[in-house]
């Protein structure tokens, strides 16, 4: 009998990585955008950490708390630009990008890609097949997340085998 364990991908360990990446832009593959965004919720929960999501229809809202959300930010462009100038740490998500990865929203990123600051703002693309901007390849971190399909353990011949 096969069963499969929910796969914890985000954690404090991933979250670290990204916050010290020397890129500002990141993209993580994988086959389950939203698990992987249920994920973030949960570490930006437990933690506290400074972690926002954008979406078209309510623009850049935190995920500790759904209600707190950046006025002026629906469309992508506007949410990019408050990003750049944001003075304030934190990790910004975008699930739904494929649309807002042209002019004039890859000038923006490549401003973000340049910028060098202490208190870092990272751009997080979270999605199945994610394709920069031509030109922008090597501005990226590149995360791949593979779902892993665990088998729980049985016990045969005094032993347990997986």
């Amino acid at each position: 009998m096969n069963s499969s364990v929910a796969e914890v991908f985000v954690t404090p360990k991933l979250f670290d990585r990204i916050v010290a990446s020397q890129q500002n832009l990141i993209a993580i593959e994988t086959a389950n955008p939203a698990e992987v965004l249920a994920q973030f919720r949960m570490l930006a929960l437990r933690t506290g950490q400074s972690v926002y999501y954008w979406q078209d229809e309510t623009g850049i809202s935190s995920l500790r708390d759904r209600e707190a959300r950046v006025p002026g930010s629906k469309r992508s462009g506007d949410a990019l630009r408050y990003i750049l100038q944001s003075p304030q740490f934190g990790v910004y998500l975008f699930t739904e990008y494929a649309e807002n990865l042209r002019p004039p929203n890859v000038h923006v990123l490549r401003q973000l890609a340049r910028t060098r600051a202490t208190n870092s703002r990272k751009v997080v693309f979270v999605g199945t097949k994610f394709r920069p901007p031509e030109g922008m390849e090597t501005m990226f971190d590149h995360i791949t997340h593979e779902q892993v399909t665990r088998v729980r353990p049985r016990l045969r011949d005094g032993r347990w085998v997986a």
